[in-house]
Formats: C-alpha cells, structure tokens, sequence
C-alpha cells in the first residue's frame, strides 16, 4: 500500500517538502491549507498592497504544476489531530487519514488582550487573508497607527504610507527594533524611518483602542489620544499550533522537534516557524522565524521520510530585510549587546543610510558576526568565514571580496579599513 504524507500549510517549509518527496519518491502526497488554494511568496503581500504586483505574480508554480506533479491540493482547515488512529479532522466535516504527518502551519499575529483590540480595523499582518482584510480596513482613511516595532511593522508604514495614510508608530522600546539590532543601527533605522514622515513614538505603549464598532482612536500611555481609523498590531508572532491540543504532540512555544525536526510522536514531524527545538545549534534561537529556515527544514525532512535519516544542520545564522530602501543583512552573530568576551566596530556613512558593524572575540581575535546595511555582500563568503573561524584581521582584509553591490556602486571598503585600524590603535 502507498504511503500516504500529509502537510498541513502550504507556506514555504510544507511545499517544499512536498516537492523534495516527490522528487525522492512516489508516495501520495496531500497539503492541507485553510489560507490560500496555491503555494505564494508571503515575503511579497506588501508588494501586491503597494501595486508593484498582483496576485498571480508572487505564485512561483503555475496552478497545472500541481497535478502534473501529483501533489493533491486541499483547501479546507484542520480542527484536531488524532495521532493515535493517524487522521485528522477537517472544518468541512470530512476526515482524512495519513501514515506521515507534516505539521508546517506557520505563526500568527500576538494579540496582548488590549481594550478594543477585536474592533473593526484592528488587524495583524501574517498571511493573504490579512492582505485582503487591509485592503478592505484601510480603503478610504486618513490616519492609521501601527503597534510593535519588528520588520513587519515597518513593511506595514512603507504600505500604508504608499497610499498617502498618515502613520504613527508605537515603540515600547528605547529604539526601533533595539531588542535585536545593537543601539547604532537601531538609532539610524529609528532617523531613517522618520525621514518617511513617519510619526514614531519611542518608549510609547498602547493602552486602549477606542472606537463603537469600528475604532475612531487610541489611548497611549502618557495618556494621550491619538485619533485613528485603522489599527495595525505588529508586536510579534507566535507559532499557530492551538489545533494540536489534545493530540499527544507535545509543544512549549513551538512544537517540540528533535534534530531530524520529529516530534515526540512517532510519524509526526515538524517544520519552520511552529518549531521549536529541544537542541541547542550555536548562535541560533531555537524558535527562528524566517524563510530559508523554513525551506532548509523542509528539504531535510523529505530525505528522511524518504529513507535517508539526515539532521537539521543550517549552520550560522544569516538574515537579510529591508528598512524602506534600506538592505540590511546580518551574518554570524551580532546581538544587541555585546557578550563578555565580545569587541566591535562600527562604520556610519555620512549619508547616515550606510553602516557596517562587526564583532569578535577579544580573547582569539575569531570573527563571530556582521550586520551591514545599505552594502549588499555576499553570503557564501562570510558563511566560509564563520565556518572556518577565521579572524577578525583576515575579514577586514578582505573585505572587498564579499561586496556584491553592482559595478558602479560606490565602494566604500578603504574608509572602513582605515577607521578600523584606528579604533585598533587608540584601544
């Protein structure tokens, strides 16, 4: 009898261990998703808001690719997990049965229990579904205001401010983002975002969402009221796993993996941003979520249900965003504060959009990170790099060799060399 693996979502990590298994095998093959009917780059959503692309644009695979490829397609909702006689229960009443389990239902937006949160214009921004419910929320306003100050808030202020909405922004912390990038960039991201015209609020919390049906304002905590006809809560997201209450499958913030990405449930398996793993990798968050995360879980999985027992092994941690016009990449491990035997240095432009920050250990001189902005460099230098635990001299002096910025870029590796070598001298 043929296996039968099942997916539940059908983001990155579930599609493409969907497409890793058929290459490997012929196994049926189902992904479940109550989302979308077809595989799409979330990372683009803000850009099909923004008019840059339509829906059908950010469809890698054309809809035929599917059948061609024997990849059922399910489009309904999983209410509950039976591991036990190896089915699960969908919205639509029909149950379905599977031999392997994949469970790739990604996150969801945090909601922090405030006053009026569930209004009418009061929304998070995670998948299509919220996509379609911002077109609808914000058609017509004037004013918004944005919760949380992570990546998806600030992609959240350049769409809304593409259509000409005002934007306040609300930042619990000192500066924007400056729970995970160091103080200088997080200060030049903060200047950055305000040359948009972008109300930002540091230090600021939200108390009340006021509104009768549809919120009007919000209540800060200096007490004041900031009129509003649109609410966006980007403080976070959290795995979307409550459908596995009840299921054996045991989770904490995540489900709980080991480093086959298993779950303690036999035939159970686990993969992207619902994870959580139970080991640790070094300079890695045991919850990660980002894309290539997803994918790389997704590629490793399919070997081993297919025969080929392969670990979950990334290597070092890498990243990449952008700020507005701003790209910012990250490589190794540079935290917002540094560790006890941690040095750095930091580069600023003139322009005030460009930076480069590096760290390494005092004790051995061994690069451990890099965060750059407004420079494109390339990964598989500084992934060769931090695999071969190469020095902080080494990097400095070759810095050239991993700059990927196109031909007529500016380059700006001797400034950063010279300044360098000057920090070095006045410790």
């Amino acid at each position: 009898m043929m296996t039968h693996v099942v997916i539940i979502g059908n983001g990155v990590s579930g599609i493409t261990a969907a497409r890793n298994i058929r290459k490997l095998s012929d196994y049926k093959i189902t992904v479940i998703s109550s989302e979308t009917e077809h595989f799409f780059s979330r990372t683009a959503l803000m850009y099909i808001y923004m008019g840059h692309m339509k829906y059908e644009h950010t469809k890698p695979y054309e809809d035929w690719f599917w059948k061609k490829n024997k990849i059922d397609l399910l489009h309904d909702h999983v209410l509950k997990v039976d591991t036990h006689a190896k089915s699960l229960v969908l919205q639509s009443r029909k149950s379905i049965t599977y031999d392997k389990l994949i469970i790739a239902t990604g996150s969801k937006s945090n909601k922090f229990g405030w006053p009026g949160q569930d209004l009418q214009g009061v929304q998070g921004l995670y998948g299509y579904p919220d996509l379609e419910l911002m077109e609808k929320n914000t058609k017509g306003i004037t004013r918004a205001v944005i919760v949380g100050g992570g990546l998806i808030g600030i992609e959240m202020a350049e769409m809304l401010l593409s259509r000409k909405i005002e934007v306040t922004f609300l930042v619990r912390e000192k500066e924007l983002w400056d729970n995970v990038l160091p103080k200088q960039e997080a200060n030049m991201i903060g200047r950055h975002v305000r040359s948009h015209h972008v109300d930002l609020k540091l230090e600021t919390e939200l108390k009340e969402i006021k509104g009768d049906g549809r919120v009007t304002s919000i209540v800060i905590s200096t007490g004041q009221v900031i009129e509003c006809q649109f609410v966006g809560l980007t403080a976070g997201v959290s795995p979307n796993i409550e459908f596995l209450k009840d299921s054996g499958v045991e989770a904490k913030r995540g489900v709980l993996v080991n480093e086959y990405l298993e779950t303690n449930v036999a035939d159970v398996f686990a993969l992207g941003d619902c994870v959580e793993r139970t080991y640790e990798l070094p300079g890695r968050r045991t919850v990660e979520q980002v894309w290539y995360t997803g994918r790389m879980m997704g590629e490793v999985v399919a070997q081993t249900i297919c025969g080929d027992k392969t670990k979950y092994e990334p290597g070092p941690w890498f990243n990449s965003a952008k700020f507005f016009d701003i790209e910012y990449q990250t490589y190794g491990n540079v935290s917002h504060a540094l560790g006890e035997n941690e040095i750095d240095f930091y580069w600023e432009h003139s322009s005030g959009v460009k930076c480069v920050h590096v760290v390494w250990n005092k004790t051995n001189d061994q690069f451990i990170g890099i965060n750059t902005f407004g420079i494109r460099m390339r990964h598989e230098c500084f992934d060769k790099w931090l695999r071969e635990k190469k020095s902080i001299d080494f990097v400095m002096n070759h810095l050239a060799e991993a700059n990927f910025d196109p031909e007529f870029f500016d380059r700006h590796e001797e400034e950063i060399q010279t300044k360098f070598k000057e920090q070095l001298i006045n410790q």
